[in-house]
């Protein structure tokens, strides 16, 4: 029988994915950086429902772990653009592949919901 410790060992890359890009939001603004720069309340409006403070919490969060990067451009008003970092985009084909396995879960739901009534 495995030991608790050897199991742990053997899930620990997924733990720390999971720390990386786990709870509500980090993994759908990782979903709407993908394929452009986004400034701040453009990700706010995006997400729909996150607080001002929950997205800047998750960005900066992100940007520590070297998924986002931040810009910050010398104007006024000041203006900030959000993007993934290559190493951000690595974590793409992650995100994608639980897009697709959502859309199938919903088609599955529907063909349980038929079977059901």
């Amino acid at each position: 029988m495995e030991k608790q410790q050897d199991i742990h060992d053997s899930c620990c890359p997924v733990v720390t994915t999971l720390d990386i890009i786990g709870g509500k939001w980090k993994v759908l603004i990782l979903y709407h950086l993908n394929t452009e720069t986004r400034r701040f309340n453009e990700l706010q409006r995006l997400l729909g429902g996150i607080t001002q403070r929950m997205l800047t919490l998750q960005l900066r969060e992100l940007e520590q772990d070297g998924i986002v990067h931040r810009e910050v451009y010398p104007q006024v008003p000041p203006k900030v653009e959000y993007s993934l970092t290559e190493f951000g985009l690595t974590l793409m084909p992650v995100i994608q592949a639980m897009h697709r396995w959502g859309v199938e879960y919903a088609a599955e739901c529907v063909k349980h919901r038929k079977a059901v009534e």
